[in-house]
């Protein structure tokens, strides 16, 4: 009993940092209408940013660690902004209005320069954060075998379900929202009614990276690094996961996002682990064939 409530606990952080994850890539989605692999990118990216700067701080400026850590979180959010907003205005938002399709194709191209970009400027070194807030924190114990998270783990989930509840009260109650709702529907009425669809797309896919910066910056404070190849992973993974609740809701996306996280950490403990992301990935493409819709793509 102790091992499945653990196993359950040890799914929270997962569960939340997948589902903040899908629901900012729904945001971006909603205005693009294609797969976009850039988010994980940006993720990945925002991640080894704040591995950079927290390191030049640390070495070169000689800032205590509190300080070093900041300076990495800002250095990563400006970047993974920025990144966002570049992309978003200078390469989906053209491409999504002369060929929607070539958005796949110009993703893998953007995610090839994030992820070099950051690997250069780390020179090829896999840059470590020192453990922090790693005190634990139990829960239940019982016959000697304790329930636990650590602080950091904590943390994290409040940050990111607090993200997600934020942004579904900012689609649903603001002016903002309901152009983003417009523009998702139909961009070329929103725009006839007097709404500027081109700002909309661009502050969707920011708001988009804000997410996905902010997740970066708290997973690798929990895991320690970020690998070079998590970009090409998370990107594609981001897109299954986003889809089993639905694209459409970026509430019921991060929902469903959640139960995949749920699901792959109970197969971690029970199942054998070289076929975790086989089965998980197959579940979530089985699921995304027999749900699929025809439809005219605009």
């Amino acid at each position: 009993m102790a091992y499945l409530l653990q196993q359950l606990a040890n799914a929270f952080p997962l569960a939340a940092l997948y589902a903040a994850l899908a629901f900012g890539y729904a945001i971006a989605f909603a205005v693009t209408k294609r797969a976009d692999i850039t988010y994980g990118a940006i993720f990945a990216f925002s991640g080894h940013t704040y591995l950079l700067f927290a390191h030049i701080g640390w070495d070169r400026f000689w800032l205590i660690f509190p300080a070093a850590l900041a300076m990495g979180a800002a250095g990563a959010l400006v970047g993974g902004v920025g990144a966002g907003v570049a992309i978003g205005r200078f390469v989906m938002r053209p491409l999504a209005k002369i060929s929607p399709n070539a958005v796949i194709v110009a993703s893998l191209g953007v995610l090839m320069v994030l992820m070099e970009g950051a690997r250069l400027a780390s020179d090829t070194r896999e840059l470590w954060l020192p453990p922090f807030m790693n005190e634990a924190v139990v829960f239940w114990r019982g016959d000697g075998f304790p329930v636990i998270l650590t602080r950091i783990q904590l943390i994290n989930v409040a940050v990111m379900l607090a993200m997600i509840g934020a942004g579904h009260l900012v689609l649903a109650r603001t002016r903002w929202g309901r152009m983003w709702r417009a523009v998702a529907d139909d961009p070329l009425a929103a725009e006839l009614s007097g709404t500027d669809a081109s700002r909309v797309f661009v502050t969707a896919y920011a708001s988009a990276a804000l997410f996905a910066s902010v997740c970066g910056v708290l997973a690798t404070s929990h895991y320690g690094t970020m690998d070079f190849g998590a970009g090409l992973l998370f990107g594609l993974k981001v897109v299954l996961i986003a889809a089993a609740g639905g694209h459409s809701n970026p509430l019921r996306s991060a929902a469903g996002a959640a139960v995949v996280g749920f699901a792959e950490t109970l197969w971690s403990g029970y199942g054998p682990i070289v076929w975790r992301d086989f089965v998980i990935v197959s579940i979530l493409v089985a699921v995304l064939v027999m749900s699929r819709r025809e439809r005219a793509v605009p």
